[in-house]
């Protein structure tokens, strides 16, 4: 299941500043797509953790880590912001590059991207993205799935992202894209939701 459409417009970040309701969007190659309500509150948990651990963990001090909602804008060129026409808001990410952040967000690829998968948003992160992600250059990207305890990691090579690395949520994983940082899962065992008997 998708997330449901703005209209059937192409749209800009320009269109998108314009906007005034109270919906949230983000928009993939022009398509606005809404924002699915409020997530469980499992979702925030596992957000909050991995953007505490991160945060202080950070040995670069030119490093940042973001916790939702923040645009984070896509150009496909050198086009100005009233042009492009994708616009993410990832659940965490970490920017190495000062030069990406400005004002409303950050304008280029994130270095770490995090999404939190939850039933409403699954699909799309795993393949719009994703997909969006690769192609934009982020150099790694977590997509954590907190009710099955698994984790899958892309890491960009030549361009393309190519096998993941499909891991449980279990011990410790680095963050290769980020220096010194890595994700404790073990503090997250209380928060994520237990099956079986």
């Amino acid at each position: 299941m998708g997330l449901p459409v703005r209209d059937h417009d192409y749209h800009t970040y320009a269109d998108y500043l314009r906007w005034d309701d109270d919906a949230r969007y983000e928009l993939i190659d022009g398509v606005a797509y809404a924002m699915a309500p409020a997530p469980m509150r499992v979702h925030q948990e596992v957000v909050g953790e991995i953007f505490r651990q991160a945060a202080n963990a950070l040995e670069e001090p030119r490093c940042r880590v973001f916790v939702a909602p923040l645009d984070v804008r896509l150009p496909k060129a050198g086009e100005g912001d009233d042009e492009v026409d994708t616009v993410v808001q990832p659940d965490v990410l970490a920017v190495c590059d000062p030069e990406r952040l400005d004002e409303r967000g950050v304008r280029g690829a994130p270095d770490w991207v995090v999404e939190v998968l939850s039933p409403a948003t699954a699909g799309h992160d795993q393949i719009h993205k994703r997909r969006v992600y690769e192609r934009a250059g982020v150099a790694e990207l977590w997509l954590v799935h907190p009710m099955d305890r698994v984790l899958t990691i892309y890491r960009l090579r030549d361009g393309e992202y190519g096998k993941p690395e499909i891991t449980e949520l279990a011990g410790e994983t680095v963050v290769g894209a980020v220096p010194g940082v890595s994700i404790d899962w073990e503090a997250l065992t209380e928060i994520l939701p237990v099956h079986g008997p």
